[in-house]
């Protein structure tokens, strides 16, 4: 069942920015989906787009029935620098004024989710960069989202974290049925994470290329995986 598509979608900024022109695409629930391409090509945008964030100036972007409850995680884990794990993976849940003890309660078990037990009450100067963004994605997993929506969480990190936030990210997923909308530069990562990649255009971004992607566990270092990195890698070569 399709969850969410957009249509003709093109997005202007004031300062003359032409970030997206006849973006057309479309998602499916429980779908992981990874948008791919070059610097500035728009998949932010399309992300903050879906996400509500900033209003497309053309074009149109449907839901099956009603919004649902969105997941976002930034680039960045921005987090609050005096506030402890909990605090931070609590925030959305006292946005919605939920009682205290069951937003400490859902913003623990997310926590524990993504391996951080026993660091609930260290403050982010206490953690590496691979745990901020654990938090990061327990804050955005501690509502219950059906849609997660990712910009580039893991482009920082070194490549062993990468790798085991990538794994914890499928496992996540895939026991909770989440749609994810996943923003990537990397064609090893989204050839990884992904049942589908949308290969977009330099700027203004559209949908060039889509690589259906095998369902079921990947080895990285198979020659199956190799052959489907090269097809990815090729597509967006010539989307480029």
């Amino acid at each position: 069942m399709t969850l969410l598509a957009l249509k003709d979608v093109g997005k202007c900024f004031a300062n003359g920015v032409d970030a997206l022109s006849g973006l057309s695409f479309q998602v499916r629930d429980g779908e992981f989906v990874s948008l791919l391409g070059p610097s500035g090509c728009g998949k932010s945008t399309a992300l903050r787009l879906v996400a509500g964030l900033i209003a497309p100036d053309c074009g149109a972007i449907t839901w099956q029935g009603t919004r649902p409850e969105l997941g976002f995680v930034f680039q960045e884990p921005t987090l609050m620098p005096w506030a402890s794990a909990l605090a931070n993976a609590r925030l959305p849940l006292d946005l919605k004024r939920m009682p205290r003890a069951e937003s400490e309660a859902q913003a623990a078990r997310a926590l524990t989710r993504v391996g951080l037990k026993d660091f609930l009450h260290a403050y982010p100067r206490q953690l590496s960069g691979g745990m901020k963004m654990r938090v990061s994605i327990a804050r955005a997993l501690a509502g219950g989202p059906r849609l997660l929506l990712m910009d580039e969480p893991f482009a920082a990190l070194d490549e062993p974290t990468r790798q085991s936030l990538n794994d914890d990210l499928i496992a996540l997923s895939r026991e909770d049925g989440i749609t994810v909308i996943f923003v990537t530069h990397s064609v090893t990562e989204a050839t990884y994470l992904s049942d589908r990649v949308l290969v977009m255009s330099p700027r203004p971004g559209r949908i060039k290329g889509e690589i259906v992607l095998p369902q079921g566990p990947r080895e990285r270092l198979s020659h199956a995986f190799a052959e489907n990195q090269a097809r990815v890698a090729a597509s967006l070569l010539e989307a480029a």
